[in-house]
């Protein structure tokens, strides 16, 4: 199909192969349904183009936003505006999960789009009452003047007089010409947008391209393994928790040797997960490259008990500090003797 060439664009970056590849395709499969089985042009003067641009616009925006709204990375942008209100945002951090959201975001209504500009129906639907009856010509005959605008707009129902069935191949032909042409405009300006991101991502990247395919495998690994190991500790809490409360717990086989495996013994300080959580930038400690804010914090507790402290200490209201004692003896206050001193204390 024509628009086979679209969907290999999307496979080339490594990056869109795996999730972005999938949303396309679930995104292609959707539009040939819905053309085959829920797209009926009403052929009526006005209704034609309302019609027609719902049919390319409304789905595209509304894969926009759900995009959006399933992307993790809004979160992470959520969390990033909080930190805006209280002045402890940063900029450029913003701006790197605005064009990661944004770029995944764009890839089901881009796709809705151009594969809906590309078979033609609905252009053609919307705005063949706007064709100029005066340019179309089929040999000798020319197109008649009255009554253009009804018979322009039953055109696409194959509903036209039978006199002017040779118009009407005239004007699905044309206005069919006009979709794909800016069917193929928008593919090509989405391959430019896209190798402007990759080369400007590249030659702003402060890793080489080998330590960048470390950096994406590590950050996958330690994806996976945090998965794994939260849902292993969240069950051994769990378990730990219910069993305080009933006096038991029932667990299967395999859930008994995971929980005896591995023991939940306490609960992580909220300092501790905000450390862990939410969007990172390339930085640096000691000249050693940090991949994330989970490698971040790892980094940083070389002193378990000093770090703890440290935190637990954030948490604690602040005393009011002591006056030191004074030297000279107040003559109001009485006179009390030293006290003994036991013996191996000295």
């Amino acid at each position: 199909m024509v628009y086979l060439s679209f969907l290999s664009f999307l496979f080339k970056s490594t990056d869109w192969v795996s999730l972005n590849g999938l949303v396309a395709l679930v995104t292609t499969s959707g539009q040939e349904l819905f053309s085959l089985f829920a797209f009926h042009c009403p052929c009526t003067p006005g209704l034609n183009f309302q019609y027609g641009l719902i049919t390319i616009g409304v789905p595209a925006l509304v894969f926009f936003f759900i995009s959006i709204f399933l992307n993790k990375q809004t979160r992470n942008l959520v969390a990033e505006c909080k930190n805006c209100m209280n002045k402890e945002c940063s900029i450029i951090t913003t701006v790197f999960l605005l064009k990661s959201i944004l770029v995944r975001a764009l890839v089901a209504p881009v796709t809705w789009l151009v594969i809906s500009l590309l078979r033609g129906e609905a252009y053609v639907c919307a705005f063949s009452e706007f064709m100029d009856p005066s340019s179309l010509t089929a040999g000798d005959k020319s197109f008649p003047l009255s009554h253009a605008t009804w018979v322009l707009a039953s055109f696409p129902c194959r509903e036209g007089p039978a006199n002017l069935s040779d118009f009407q191949e005239e004007v699905n032909r044309r206005l069919k010409y006009e979709s794909q042409y800016l069917g193929w405009l928008l593919i090509l300006s989405m391959a430019i947008l896209l190798f402007l991101v990759k080369f400007f991502q590249s030659c702003c990247s402060k890793f080489g391209y080998r330590q960048e395919d470390y950096v994406a495998r590590y950050l996958a690994n330690e994806e996976q393994l945090f998965q794994r190991t939260a849902e292993v500790r969240s069950l051994a809490m769990a378990a730990k928790n219910v069993k305080r409360f009933f006096g038991f717990v029932e667990l299967n086989k395999e859930e008994e040797e995971l929980v005896a495996k591995f023991p939940a013994q306490d609960t992580h300080p909220k300092l501790q997960w905000d450390k862990i959580t939410g969007s990172y930038l390339f930085q640096k400690k000691l000249g050693i490259p940090l991949y994330s804010r989970l490698h971040d914090w790892a980094q940083g507790k070389h002193d378990k008990a000093r770090v703890i402290d440290t935190e637990m200490e954030a948490l604690l209201p602040h005393r009011e500090p002591k006056l030191a004692a004074s030297l000279t003896p107040d003559p109001c206050s009485p006179i009390l003797p030293p006290a003994p001193v036991a013996l191996g204390e000295v």
